[in-house]
């Protein structure tokens, strides 16, 4: 069986490498460490299939150090002890290089293993990552490395990859192929900065298409869509883009802007994450919009609660209508403040018992110093207030809601700076 064609055709030297420029165009630091000859140890961070474990390789044939390379979903122990066993043998004279691929699924006790051997040196890590490895990297290596994230490669940077993986195709398998540049700029597109997902996109599209009766194999912007209409969405429930996203649909919201949010909202539908929509679209009406505008909140409610009922794609009516509402309205995080401060207190320990007037007793036992309810009911009084402590004794002077400079918020103080006047 022949190995992927984004392994065939893989860089083997910087020049050919395409994408991650912030990080390897001549003379940013990790060009410059790399051509120094002196490698650190290092982990690389960022998406799949945009050039980790590329680089990893062309680092490794540059040094004189014994290569080793394992994959954290199928590495053992024992791999580690195979590697640390080659130190001060002749295979391994001059050191070890270890490539890790996916290190996020070591444990930590895997981690650990390698702890002695990076810190003096006998070992060299290199080791990639999807996931943000402040998260899944043990405390103790990432203070022995360098962390460098790549970033996905913009669809000008893949068409060299696209064009020269159509190029080694035709002379491989010995194909005549016409590629229209329209077919390149929309896999170029809509590969979501993978360069890998594009080159397999473009084998895909030679092994659909059908010689005609020249034997020349047409490949047309219609056979690419068809191949690569959903690829360019980056979408994992369980990895840092599903948390990116929702944290910018949040923010894109809190910050009122529609266009953002929507476009938010749409990469979240696409992916089937409703309930992610839901949930936070209810959460900022009550914590971004909330007072300023409180009539929002059933108006959301009944809005995820349509979408929830009707189901996708249906949904996205509802929900595209709530999310455009919510970014229009106004906005005030004074109840958010306000929860957030008592809930600050109690952390800190402050409670204190509930004043004997607002206790549910009806009558005093015999240890009581002073007996009766002493409640005072406010109804009984003008304007239905009357002043009278509900704060227990260690708080009983703290403030947490603090009116907002909105129109609803200002009516409620100016109402009661009037009542309690008097």
């Amino acid at each position: 069986m022949a190995a992927p064609l984004a392994d065939r055709i893989r860089p083997e030297a910087l020049e050919d490498m395409v994408g991650q420029q912030h990080l390897l165009a001549p003379g940013k630091a990790l060009r410059n460490i790399i051509e120094s000859g002196n490698i650190p140890n290092l982990i690389f961070y960022g998406p799949s299939g945009i050039g980790k474990t590329t680089l990893a390789r062309i680092i490794a044939k540059q040094t004189d150090l014994r290569l080793h390379k394992l994959n954290g979903t199928t590495a053992s122990t024992a791999d580690i002890k195979s590697v640390v066993e080659e130190l001060d043998t002749l295979a391994a004279v001059n050191g070890v290089l270890l490539y890790l691929d996916e290190i996020q699924y070591f444990n930590k006790k895997q981690q650990q293993s390698l702890l002695e051997h990076i810190e003096n040196g006998r070992i060299t890590l290199i080791a990639s990552t999807t996931e943000n490895p402040y998260f899944y990297v043990y405390n103790a290596i990432l203070s022995r490395s360098t962390v460098f994230e790549f970033k996905p490669v913009e669809s000008e940077d893949i068409k060299p990859a696209v064009i020269r993986a159509f190029n080694f195709l035709e002379k491989d398998q010995s194909l005549s192929l016409r590629v229209d540049s329209e077919a390149v700029e929309h896999i170029s597109k809509t590969c979501g900065g993978d360069v890998r997902k594009a080159i397999n996109a473009a084998e895909l599209c030679v092994l659909a298409t059908i010689p005609n009766s020249e034997g020349v194999q047409h490949i047309t912007i219609e056979t690419a869509s068809q191949l690569s209409q959903r690829s360019s969405m980056r979408y994992d429930r369980d990895g840092d883009e599903h948390y990116d996203i929702i944290s910018a649909y949040q923010k894109s919201l809190r910050g009122s802007d529609p266009d953002a949010a929507i476009h938010y909202l749409a990469r979240l539908l696409a992916a089937g994450d409703l309930p992610s929509a839901c949930r936070r679209l209810m959460v900022c009406a009550c914590e971004d919009v909330g007072l300023a505008y409180p009539m929002i909140i059933p108006i959301v409610k009944a809005a995820v609660d349509a979408a929830m009922q009707v189901g996708l794609p249906e949904a996205q009516l509802a929900l595209a209508d709530a999310v455009i509402l919510v970014c229009n309205a106004p906005k005030s995080n004074s109840g958010a403040n306000a929860i957030h401060a008592a809930m600050a207190d109690l952390e800190a320990g402050l409670s204190g018992p509930v004043p004997r007037q607002l206790q549910n007793k009806h009558y005093d036992g015999e240890d009581a110093a002073k007996k009766g309810q002493y409640y005072l009911y406010p109804h009984n009084f003008p304007n239905h207030w009357t002043p009278q402590q509900y704060l227990p004794d260690v708080l009983r002077d703290r403030v947490y809601y603090k009116p907002d400079n909105n129109k609803n918020e200002q009516a409620f103080k100016e109402y009661w700076e009037k009542v309690k006047k008097y």
